[in-house]
């Protein structure tokens, strides 16, 4: 199955390789977006991205066997970034990160006001070239330091 073929009844059928790969994907339909001076759908595909490859790294916490903690599945089962982290136990990673690199901090601050409503607004140029460097610079990119964790 191609990754354009990714159909979903639920999402308890996706796992971490598949929100990995619906991640990349994001990012890469974003980009697209971006060069089309598409910028509202950008923005929101930007903030998707980041929603998949937290919810990678959530999935990582998860045994196979082990019968779902009702806490986590709903934490899980939302689009707040802030939740998600929470969720995903990388708050205090997070808090690192953000104490140790400025660059990193102000990217992360840009990413956390996303919010899965954008895709009932406009979006301008600026605020989504923000966002998308805010998640792909490769030396202090918050999708490089949430690879680290997934």
């Amino acid at each position: 199955m191609g990754r354009n073929e990714l159909v979903y009844e639920t999402v308890a059928s996706v796992n971490r390789s598949d929100f990995q790969t619906l991640a990349r994907s994001r990012l890469q339909d974003a980009a697209i977006l971006m060069r089309a001076d598409r910028f509202d759908g950008a923005y929101y595909l930007y903030g998707l991205a980041i929603e998949c490859a937290l919810k990678a790294c959530i999935c990582r916490k998860v045994s196979r066997y082990d019968f779902p903690d009702r806490d986590l599945t709903a934490k899980s089962h939302q689009h707040g970034l802030l939740k998600l982290v929470e969720a995903a136990d990388l708050g205090a990673a997070l808090d690192r990160a953000a104490r140790t690199d400025a660059q990193f901090a102000a990217n992360w601050l840009i990413v956390r006001d996303w919010s899965i409503e954008s895709r009932y607004s406009a979006a301008e140029q600026s605020k989504a070239e923000a966002l998308q460097e805010a998640i792909i610079d490769r030396r202090n990119g918050v999708m490089r330091w949430i690879r680290e964790h997934w």
